[in-house]
């Protein structure tokens, strides 16, 4: 999976670490990075605090090839998702913000295996989620505890992900 926010130092790059040390494929860009910049400190730090390894990383630009080489593309916001979907349209179905997909995958039937026909079946009865349920906030540039209350909204979708076949 491949997660996606703006610049590629905070939510994009937790997720993606937060992913991997729950033993799942993941990798990070963003729409709008500046190439081989380290994480943010704070989101480092959090990371260190859950765990998670955040050594060796270096934030990316999301491209086409890397949206279409992506079997599920998770973003921090609807600005991020609408961005990618436009880069790659043949993505729009396996597209969703992290959030959005959290809410779909809660909403299956217990023991369903997660897949896109599943998936499908859920967004096409739920109604559409606000803003507020879709966007996770953008933690850069504020108090350690934004980063904290970010990463904890990641991880509780991640485990969720985790935890289904």
């Amino acid at each position: 999976m491949l997660f996606v926010c703006r610049a590629n130092l905070c939510r994009s790059a937790m997720a993606e670490r937060l992913a991997r040390a729950l033993g799942l494929a993941a990798d990070s860009a963003g729409t709008h990075a500046l190439p081989g910049h380290p994480m943010a400190e704070h989101a480092r730090t959090v990371l260190r605090e859950r765990g998670a390894d955040p050594e060796g990383f270096a934030s990316r630009r999301v491209t086409p090839p890397l949206l279409a080489g992506a079997g599920l593309v998770l973003t921090a916001t609807r600005a991020e998702r609408a961005h990618c979907v436009s880069l790659a349209p043949a993505t729009a179905a396996r597209t969703f913000t992290l959030r959005q997909y959290g809410r779909y995958v809660a909403a299956l039937p217990g023991g369903e295996p997660v897949t896109p026909a599943a998936i499908a079946a859920v967004r096409g009865r739920l109604q559409p989620g606000s803003p507020a349920e879709d966007d996770l906030a953008d933690p850069y540039g504020g108090p350690i505890e934004g980063f904290r209350d970010c990463a904890d909204t990641i991880e509780a979708i991640l485990r969720l992900l985790a935890s289904r076949p």
